[in-house]
């Protein structure tokens, strides 16, 4: 049973909502006013379903303090991890179309975000792993599947390695780590977490490190923690590479930026060639690093098929 599901499935909706915006965008490149009436029932929805229970922000205790979780959904639980410096707003658009699917999405704050605790320098891969068992214990009595974007897949890979049976599967939206970015690219990755840059050339920054060309880097203008990415980086050198780039045995969806220039695909190929058949691989044309504001009707899709062909976790 599919939660809002009908003889045309719950993706049509969003499908054709998708296709509209396009046609919408192609014929008047202005975006249009926003309608009062439009934005108070979407008020009025949301708070009728955080009354409910299928919309909640709440706090748990993890191993270094209070976490911060937002839920929307109910069903099989996806758990949802941010890039480098990033927060867990990244993913709310994904969230809901999960959520419209029958699953329930739960994105935990990073550490030293909204009121998650326990951000320091020492920060290890470890301590990340156990932040998010420590989500999907207090969230589900079930393994969970667990999609990194960028950074957060390392953490989601950290995790079912280190936790196998609180994981039913990982999806990597963007899998980097093992085969480095140019010199180049590595380089506009960096200056996007230096504040000393003017504007417009922190812009050409995001623009050249995440988006595909011709794509707006707007929704990565601004967003960024300078001192939690720094700490996830120690994490990322703190551990070797081989111990979580495996993720165990669990099953692995690469979602993979056809112009990524962080996480080349070369990284998604020798992921393949060590998992075997439980690795698959989905190419997602005009994305680069960010995928998720690019191209957020083909991540959502490419997922929602995956996890379709996924057992129920028990």
């Amino acid at each position: 049973l599919v939660r809002g599901g009908d003889h045309l499935g719950p993706t049509l909706a969003p499908r054709i909502s998708d296709a509209l915006r396009f046609v919408g965008r192609a014929l008047r490149p202005a975006e249009p006013a926003v309608d009062p009436m439009l934005e108070a029932l979407r008020e009025l929805v949301a708070a009728n379903e955080m009354t409910m229970g299928y919309r909640t922000t709440r706090v748990i205790d993890g191993p270094a303090g209070a976490i911060e979780v937002s839920t929307v959904g109910q069903g099989p639980t996806v758990v949802l991890l941010a890039s480098l410096g990033r927060a867990a707003d990244d993913f709310a658009d994904l969230a809901n179309r999960l959520a419209e699917a029958g699953y329930q999405a739960i994105a935990p704050q990073p550490r030293g975000i909204g009121r998650t605790e326990g951000l320091h320098a020492g920060l290890t891969m470890g301590e990340l792993a156990a932040d998010v068992a420590a989500v999907i214990r207090a969230s589900t009595d079930a393994p969970a599947y667990v999609v990194g974007h960028a950074f957060g897949n390392r953490v989601a890979r950290m995790t079912a390695t280190e936790h196998p049976g609180l994981v039913a599967g990982v999806a990597c939206l963007a899998a980097g780590g093992l085969v480095p970015p140019s010199a180049r690219a590595a380089a506009a990755l960096v200056a996007v977490f230096d504040r000393t840059r003017a504007p417009d050339a922190h812009a050409d920054a995001v623009a050249e490190a995440f988006f595909a060309p011709g794509n707006d880097p707007t929704p990565f203008l601004d967003g960024w923690h300078v001192e939690l990415a720094a700490a996830q980086r120690h994490a990322t050198e703190s551990t070797p590479v081989e111990h979580w780039w495996s993720a165990g045995t669990a099953p692995v969806l690469v979602v993979q930026g056809a112009d990524d220039v962080i996480a080349l695909r070369e990284n998604a190929e020798r992921l393949a060639a060590t998992g075997g058949q439980r690795v698959e691989i989905l190419d997602v044309p005009r994305a680069g690093h960010a995928l998720l504001p690019e191209q957020p009707g083909a991540v959502a899709t490419a997922l929602l098929g995956w996890l379709s062909r996924r057992p129920l976790p028990q």
